[in-house]
């Protein structure tokens, strides 16, 4: 699914902490949100979740979007 826009992610941008960490948040609010998974105008490299980007959240660009998402109802 990486590849095809850079999408749109709900943190704002700010530097990982240090050391090891596991789906690391971004800092509670800021100026920048981050965006990630590389564009269809991208080299291969870039086309992955780990590479991540920032722009403030009235920036727009052909290769950046979203993706819906769905929680499973708990029936």
């Amino acid at each position: 699914m990486h590849g095809n826009v850079w999408e749109w992610c709900s943190d704002w941008y700010g530097e990982y902490p240090s050391g090891i960490s596991t789906d690391p948040e971004g800092p509670v609010n800021g100026s920048s949100r981050v965006y990630r998974g590389g564009g269809w105008d991208c080299s291969p490299g870039f086309c992955r979740s780990a590479i991540r980007h920032c722009r403030t959240p009235d920036g727009e660009n052909v290769t950046l979007g979203f993706r819906f998402a769905l929680v499973p109802s708990s029936k």
